[in-house]
């Protein structure tokens, strides 16, 4: 009995043993086999040179400048091996110029890891001429690495600064989130360098090596490689330059844009600022500079400076008005120069008054208290929706980050914001585009456009993806009554500067027959113990008004829009009306007007 027990024992020991060996040997195989390929293959990232950015006739925006990187060794920053790393640095100290030893070796300590095998980057971008004569004595060293590498470069440096943008280092937090970034280092920052940063960074590559236990390359296994596009923008960069000379010195913006399906030709924000400065980090010095400067620089004015409107909002609220029904276009207004209500003078912005006054004069000659009144009437409840669905209080859409909205304010608005009732003083000044209504030069160019076609279209600079065109279409959004009163507006606006009394006729003389609205937006209130109103020029420079203007031509068939707004210009028209005349005069030598 013991006897069989034991050979029992012993045959199921070895059974069970030659279970094991089967499995071992042959069912696990493939999974053994799996995690020696994992041990034995190197995959690594392949970084995707960016996109460059195109003018509309291929001319560069935003390019690429090729150089190299400089990676030391892993792992010499122990004791043991620091006078390894030492020498290395010394050695590039030595043959290259404008590298400094203690910042090289700080960069080296801290991007170092015992747990990675990859050349340590101390060298980010170094170009071709800088190293070129000693690349070979460099490329001979085994403890450095050499790669090609790029560096963003704006060859136009400050030209349309706040629409390109700028790329800079990638933070930690768009590392986590940007695997892309994370292997290039860099990110867009600012205007459509960040907008379409997912179209020009490009997908990242993969190369697959075999490896020994060292880590030392054998072969390559495969390559997939890294991909990006470049954008082309609706920006025509001569008509850029001329726009920006036009503007010199002067602080604010201007736009000019196709006003039928909302390409922009050109568009500024003045000052700007040179963008190359931004890749690598700026200067602290230079940073306090520019962020001091009181007629600020960093701000994008196009989508980003709220002001006033002033009377350019004037054609839109005479559409309320219409639209309401209790006043046409034959209602006549009496203007004396001011209207007194609740024991305060609401002044028009000429002294001895209009007199009598319809829609079309006021429009025309810009008489404040023709809409004091008509407002009185209407009342802001029928005037805010009307000017939210021309534009205002709304996104434009376009194609660049962090547009700002503004506002139209009405009785809900001030209740949710300050939680104060509204009084009728507030929708008189309302009327005129003064008091809490806010609005983006880009904001008057769409609203403009719709006026001038009846159509609502998205402005925006991308023309083209990889070659493939962008078409943002238009949409057909105004009432039957709206349209049919569009006419009279646009005979308004024509008349603005085509009348001698118009408020814009002695500022523009162009070869291309233009409508437009002139508008003056107070930056401080003027007191009302004052009889009359100040001249511009007898204010402070910043307490003046910023000057509005914005056009439309040729006025039969509309094609393009200019909008100007010049920060403590004063009046709209003799600011801005000298650079809108000559930009019509050049779109037509360029062709552009037919």
């Amino acid at each position: 009995m013991r006897i069989k027990l034991l050979l029992m024992g012993f045959t199921a020991f070895w059974l069970i043993l030659l279970v094991r060996i089967y499995y071992i040997s042959i069912k696990s195989n493939t999974y053994y086999e799996e995690i020696a390929k994992q041990n034995a293959i190197k995959v690594e990232d392949l970084a995707p040179f960016r996109g460059s950015i195109l003018d509309a006739n291929g001319k560069p925006l935003s390019v690429n400048k090729l150089g190299f990187s400089i990676g030391i060794k892993p792992q010499l920053s122990s004791k043991r091996k620091r006078a390894i790393l030492e020498k290395e640095i010394n050695f590039l100290v030595k043959n290259v110029e404008d590298l400094d030893a203690k910042k090289l070796k700080k960069l080296y300590i801290k991007r170092d890891s015992p747990y990675s095998h990859k050349y340590v980057k101390v060298v980010d971008f170094i170009s071709r001429d800088d190293i070129i004569a000693e690349f070979s004595k460099l490329s001979l060293r085994d403890n450095l690495k050499i790669n090609i590498a790029s560096k963003r470069y704006y060859p136009y440096k400050e030209l349309a600064s706040h629409i390109i943008g700028y790329v800079a280092k990638a933070n930690l937090k768009d590392e986590q989130e940007n695997s892309v970034a994370k292997l290039t280092g860099f990110i867009g920052r600012t205007g459509i360098e960040k907008y379409y940063n997912d179209v020009l960074q490009g997908q990242k590559g993969i190369k697959r090596t075999k490896v020994t236990a060292f880590n030392e390359e054998i072969e390559e296994i495969d390559k997939e490689l890294p991909t990006s596009n470049n954008i082309k923008l609706s920006l025509d960069l001569d008509l850029q330059k001329y726009v920006a000379k036009l503007f010199g010195e002067k602080s604010g913006a201007v736009i000019v844009m196709d006003a039928k399906n909302g390409k922009i030709l050109a568009a500024g924000s003045f000052p700007e600022y040179n963008l190359n400065k931004f890749v690598s980090g700026i200067s602290h010095k230079e940073w306090k500079r520019l962020a001091n400067d009181f007629n600020h620089p960093f701000t994008n004015k196009l989508i980003n400076g709220l002001y006033p409107p002033g009377s350019v909002v004037k054609m839109g609220v005479a559409l309320a008005f219409l639209e309401s029904g209790l006043i046409t276009p034959y209602t006549n207004y009496y203007c004396s120069g001011s209207m007194e209500l609740g024991g305060r003078n609401f002044r028009c912005w000429k002294n001895i008054g209009h007199g009598k006054t319809n829609l079309k004069k006021a429009i025309r000659e810009s008489c404040d208290d023709y809409f004091y009144k008509g407002s009185l009437k209407v009342g802001i409840d029928k005037i805010a929706p009307v000017l939210r669905q021309l534009g205002f209080a709304t996104k434009t859409g376009v194609d660049l980050p962090y547009e700002f909205v503004g506002s139209v304010p009405g009785r809900f608005w001030k209740m949710q914001k300050y939680q104060k009732p509204w009084y009728q003083g507030e929708t008189l000044i309302t009327s005129i585009g003064q008091g809490y209504f806010l609005a983006t030069p880009l904001q008057v160019a769409k609203y403009t456009a719709l006026l001038a076609t009846g159509y609502n279209v998205t402005p925006h600079f991308i023309q083209s993806v990889g070659g493939l065109n962008v078409d943002y279409g238009k949409q057909d959004i105004l009432t039957l009554t709206e349209k049919r009163n569009l006419p009279l507006l646009r005979k308004a606006m024509r008349e603005v500067i085509s009348n001698p009394r118009g408020t814009g006729h002695r500022y523009i003389k162009s070869k291309v027959d233009i409508a437009g609205k002139t508008g003056t937006a107070q930056v401080v209130g003027i007191p009302q113990s004052e009889k009359k109103r100040m001249k511009e020029h007898e204010l402070e420079y910043f307490h003046r008004s910023h000057a509005w203007f914005t056009t439309y031509g040729p006025y039969k068939d509309p094609q393009y829009v200019i909008t100007a707004m010049v920060e403590h210009g004063g009046h709209g028209g003799s600011a801005a009306g000298k650079i809108i005349s000559k930009i019509y005069d050049r779109l037509l030598d360029m062709g552009y007007i037919k």
